[in-house]
C-alpha cells in the first residue's frame, strides 16, 4: 500500500507544478492553448490515479 500511496503523491506533486507552472505565462497563441488542454487532461487523469489509490486503499482495509 506505501508503494501507492507514495506514487500518488508523487502523481499530484507533478500535476500540481504543471499547473502551478502553467499560471505564470500569460500568452494566448496556439501553444499557450494547447498547453493548457495539455494540462487539463493531466489535471483529469491525475484526479483518477487519485481516485483509484483511494479505491485501493479501501480494497486493503477491508
Amino acid at each position: 500500500m506505501k508503494k501507492w500511496g507514495k506514487s500518488v503523491m508523487a502523481a499530484i506533486a507533478v500535476i500540481a507544478l504543471i499547473v502551478g507552472l502553467s499560471c505564470c505565462q500569460k500568452n494566448d497563441g496556439p501553444a499557450e492553448r494547447a498547453g493548457k488542454k495539455i494540462d487539463q487532461t493531466v489535471e483529469k487523469a491525475g484526479q483518477q490515479v487519485e481516485k483509484a489509490g483511494d479505491k485501493i486503499g479501501d480494497a486493503t482495509k477491508k
